[in-house]
């Protein structure tokens, strides 16, 4: 199952100092993700600071596990606005 999840960066008032490290971190278990056919593909948002990804899990509640071992969620850095489970589009099945 894929699931689209839009991320927001809770790391106003932080300092790089505080913040490279985690993100450091966060990149090596980003790249771990995809490797692991866990994280699909990955976007930064154009809006604000934050990331949508497309994630294959076989469900919502392993998703959801996954998500909160990444380092910047972890530390607090990183929230989860949305997560939305995709289903097949159904206009290209055969009639």
């Amino acid at each position: 199952m894929q699931f689209a999840i839009i991320s927001r960066r809770t790391t106003e008032g932080l300092t790089d100092d505080q913040v490279m490290p985690v993100v450091k971190k966060e990149i090596k278990a980003a790249k771990d993700f995809y490797q692991e056919g866990f994280i699909r593909q990955i976007w930064h948002r154009g809006d604000e600071p934050g990331a949508v990804l497309l994630l294959e899990a076989d469900s919502l509640e392993t998703a959801k596990e996954k998500l909160s071992a990444l380092p910047m969620v972890k530390a607090g850095m990183l929230e989860t606005e949305m997560i939305i489970p995709l289903t097949p589009y159904r206009g290209f099945a055969a009639d």
